[in-house]
């Protein structure tokens, strides 16, 4: 039963990040992007911490070094080099670069470096989501083309991808829970001096709590539990496809609730995006009872 839904929690957390954007409008205009990336990891990952310190579920000894560490260093480089991007580029052209190149890295450090060729299935959904991503911010009228930001964009996308690819490792060894708690709370760490180097007055009002609380808690927190869930029956390099359903929410937020409109080509691009995780869904099915299968003939044998 887990193995099927997992496609599906990896596509919640997906839309949950997708709510960022919607919530980063309602902040105050004193919230600067960089700022909001780190308390989003700290309320992320700080409370976590606190909840399986005290269920007495935490087992330092047990967690790899290696991949701990290398796991919260690239989710605290996807912070600052995102948000830089989207400040430089624009939120729809940097959004879309890191976003969409993820996929492509995650496939390239499988093949390379795992020495995993991804599935035909992988490619074709890919690819056609990318193309949606593209269609879907065709209709923005301001667009920048800043070539360090769309630089630190795909720093950025390469970072979510080895970070889906270290996070990949541990989930099959220790509880979902746990791992945000103790990878999101070394990346605050990490990104703790910026805390001193920006204004953190905005905080203190009653939307830039709310929307701070939000962040955290629920496109954090809770979104990342249900990724690394979602990881221990769903290859890496598809759970970062199916991530692409991220900028697809925040497109659909921003014109239910932001007035923004979109252009035919936009919604044929949500077409092709929903295709494309659809298909990788599909696949994930199909593969589940295809294992199954060859577990039960081997047992009959």
């Amino acid at each position: 039963m887990e193995k099927k839904l997992a496609p599906f929690l990896v596509l919640l957390a997906a839309i949950l990040w997708g709510t960022t954007g919607t919530a980063q409008a309602l902040a105050p205009e004193a919230a600067h992007p960089v700022l909001i990336g780190v308390m989003r990891l700290a309320l992320g990952g700080i409370p976590l911490l606190i909840i399986v310190l005290l269920l007495g579920r935490l087992n330092l000894k047990k967690f790899p070094i290696r991949e701990t560490l290398l796991a919260s260093l690239t989710m605290a480089c996807y912070q600052p080099f995102f948000f830089s991007a989207v400040t430089l580029t624009g939120v729809a052209i940097g959004t879309v670069i890191a976003i969409g190149s993820a996929p492509v890295f995650s496939g390239m450090i499988e093949w390379i470096f795992l020495k995993k060729s991804p599935v035909r299935e992988w490619w074709f959904s890919t690819v056609l989501s990318i193309v949606g991503c593209l269609m879907i911010f065709m209709n923005k009228e301001s667009v920048t083309v800043n070539p360090y930001g769309i630089g630190m964009a795909l720093v950025a996308g390469l970072s979510f991808a080895s970070y889906t690819q270290f996070i990949g490792k541990l989930v099959g060894k220790h509880s979902s829970l746990s791992i945000v708690a103790v990878v999101f709370t070394l990346s605050t760490l990490f990104l703790s001096p910026l805390l001193f180097i920006y204004n953190m007055s905005w905080i203190t009002e009653g939307s830039g709590f709310a929307v701070t609380l939000h962040l955290g808690i629920i496109a954090t927190g809770l979104a990342y539990f249900l990724f690394a869930r979602g990881l221990i029956n769903v290859p890496s390099s598809t759970a970062v496809t199916l991530s692409l359903a991220e900028p697809l929410t925040a497109a659909l937020l921003g014109v239910f609730l932001l007035g923004e409109h979109l252009t035919l080509t936009s919604w044929l691009g949500i077409c092709f995006l929903l295709l494309g995780v659809g298909v990788l869904i599909l696949y994930s099915k199909n593969s589940s009872v295809e294992v199954k299968t060859r577990l039960r003939s081997n047992l009959s044998k």
